[in-house]
């Protein structure tokens, strides 16, 4: 992407600062289960706050559907977010209006504010303008620390660009630096491994990704689909018949680009997805008409190995079996340890990103290992397409 601003280059001392975040984190019995989105944004508040500013934070919370619903009041958020930065945050019951008006008067230098749910209002999802003006009232300068949120045009993560001098914070600083190490600037050889279940899904992945890597790797439900097309037995494997002439054409631009497409030449074989069903590794020309290929075979598994060891950039986007299955999370957790035994040394730069992805890392003790792991979900799928994301082209200086 164009060059953007960064809080460095932000003069913050007594402004406010509307920040974007994403807050928008799993609860449970009303507390905050999963933190990562929340940490992320306090990297962003607190440098702000050591700089003097007086921050206002912005994010949805679920899918209220332009109405308030106090199961989805950011409030409860509060406390956990607090805890991150290790201050009070202070809240008001609006995002807009006379009680955001009062709240963010209040605010001193070094202080922070969260506005109530954004959802809480029709226009944020419309991108209204009078929303956008409304809000804009309440700061001198806008950042946006929330890439997972940056593939939609709403008010608050697109609008409010335009009508403030616009910063990335540094959660979306990050992302947008990782990403463009592995496809925009990257080190070649470049290897992109796509995995999950569907075929349908990930197309545009699959289409974009062909004309920039240099090897692809395909695993998961979705090389069923691939070798079925090139007329190989997948048994009872999970596959989309009604793609198989995309996965051929698919097939046949990733030749006339000069690109590798890596599929499973052996799986691990099972009559039925249970855990620790009775299963055999077979070559995948032998599968048996009961059979599902349920993970990679070991014979993938070296061929997979052998071209990490030459890449210099790896990005990846989801698993290459039944990771949540034992015994078909090996082939994954393998996959992934080596990935992040390179990177640690010094070989790769690896990027990976959506959820099921950073879950089947974090079961193979591999997600620290990795370059950059993305904690965006459709944002990170987008991204890989090539779309321009609103809420990134908006920073663009």
């Amino acid at each position: 992407m164009a060059g953007f601003r960064t809080i460095d280059q932000l003069d913050a001392k007594g402004k406010r600062v509307l920040v974007r975040a994403d807050l928008n984190v799993p609860m449970k019995d009303g507390l905050v289960t999963e933190t990562a989105r929340i940490d992320q944004a306090a990297r962003t508040i607190r440098d702000l706050c050591a700089k003097g500013a007086r921050v206002v934070v912005l994010s949805h919370f679920g899918r209220p559907d332009g109405k308030r619903v106090e199961a989805m009041s950011l409030r409860q958020v509060v406390p956990a977010l607090s805890k991150a930065l290790g201050k009070p945050v202070a809240f008001a019951d609006d995002c807009i209006g006379t009680a955001a008006e009062a709240a963010v008067a209040g605010l001193k230098d070094g202080e922070v504010l969260c506005l109530e749910n954004t959802r809480f209002h029709a226009g944020e999802e419309k991108n209204d303008p009078a929303l956008v003006s409304a809000l804009a009232r309440l700061g001198d300068a806008f950042v946006n620390d929330a890439f997972s949120a940056a593939h939609r045009a709403h008010a608050t993560t697109e609008g409010l660009a335009h009508k403030l001098p616009a910063y990335a914070g540094r959660g979306m600083q990050a992302e947008l630096e990782a990403l463009g190490r592995v496809l925009e600037h990257p080190q070649h050889p470049v290897v992109a491994i796509v995995g999950g279940a569907k075929v349908s899904s990930k197309l545009a992945v699959l289409e974009n990704l062909v004309a920039k890597v240099d090897a692809l790797v395909i695993g998961g439900g979705m090389a069923n689909t691939f070798l079925k097309a090139q007329g190989l037995p997948i048994g009872k494997s999970l596959h989309e018949p009604a793609l198989l002439d995309k996965a051929r054409e698919i097939l046949a631009k990733a030749k006339a680009r000069g690109c590798v497409i890596v599929l499973p030449s052996d799986g691990v074989v099972a009559k039925e997805l249970k855990p620790m069903a009775a299963a055999k590794t077979l070559p995948v020309n032998l599968t048996p008409a009961d059979g599902m290929i349920l993970d990679i075979g070991s014979d993938s598994l070296a061929d997979i190995a052998a071209r990490l060891e030459s890449a210099k950039t790896v990005v990846w986007n989801g698993p290459l079996g039944a990771f949540e299955t034992p015994p078909f999370d090996m082939g994954t957790s393998s996959v992934a340890r080596h990935v992040a035994m390179l990177t640690r040394v010094g070989a790769m730069v690896s990027v990976a990103g959506g959820g099921d992805t950073l879950a089947a890392l974090a079961q193979a003790g591999a997600e620290d290992g990795f370059t950059y792991c993305s904690t965006a979900g459709g944002a990170f799928l987008e991204w890989l397409e090539g779309k321009e994301l609103p809420g990134v082209k908006a920073l663009s200086a």
